[in-house]
């Protein structure tokens, strides 16, 4: 039999709200009673249901690149036609990069910045969301080339890259020039230029 009483609360609820901390403040601007408030854990719960501040830290993480990957994996189908989801997915992009949720950012560019050239758990969620959104971006562009809509000379491989870093670069010029406007004109540029 398991010793000690059973966790009394919603770790999944848990970890959500001290994602929210975590995005809003960063790491190091999160203190411990922070995440204590926002969970509405007491310290003890909070440790023994993550170990620290940092495993709390690497649980939100692993959510919210889970969540950003499976929003992807929607938007890029491979049911539907390649560039449209491509189109979904950038346009997706910007409106996560414009007014109010530009402003707040992306949990995993503000996480890369402060902690991943000395946190090698995080550089290794940093390079697994980079990854996967740039294998799922070439695996839609090579399903566009193969339908032949992709314009002549365009490398799947290359063009995912120049793609992710163009929806991370939206995500920080979103945190303080948010245009709506700009970034739409900016993602039907890159899609008339990648279509044939």
């Amino acid at each position: 039999m398991p010793r000690g009483r059973p966790r009394e609360f919603d770790t999944d609820a848990a970890v959500e709200r001290a994602m929210g901390v975590f995005w809003s403040r960063g790491y190091h601007g999160t203190s411990l009673p922070d995440l204590l408030a926002a969970t509405n854990l007491s310290r003890g719960s909070l440790y023994a249901a993550f170990g620290d501040k940092h495993g709390l830290f690497l649980r939100a993480l692993d959510r919210y690149i889970d969540d950003a990957l499976a929003r992807t994996d929607r938007e890029l189908d491979p049911g539907k036609n390649a560039l449209a989801g491509l189109r979904s997915c950038l346009v997706g992009y910007v409106d996560r990069t414009s007014g109010i949720a530009g402003m707040r950012g992306c949990l995993v560019v503000a996480t890369a910045m402060e902690l991943a050239a000395h946190d090698a758990e995080v550089a290794q969620r940093i390079q697994r969301f980079l990854k996967g959104m740039e294998t799922r971006m070439t695996a839609a562009l090579a399903r566009a080339q193969a339908a032949g809509e992709l314009a002549e000379g365009v490398e799947p491989a290359t063009a995912a890259r120049l793609l992710l870093c163009l929806l991370e670069g939206m995500r920080v010029v979103g945190k303080t020039a948010p245009d709506r406007a700009l970034s739409q004109t900016m993602v039907e540029t890159v899609i008339n230029r990648l279509a044939h």
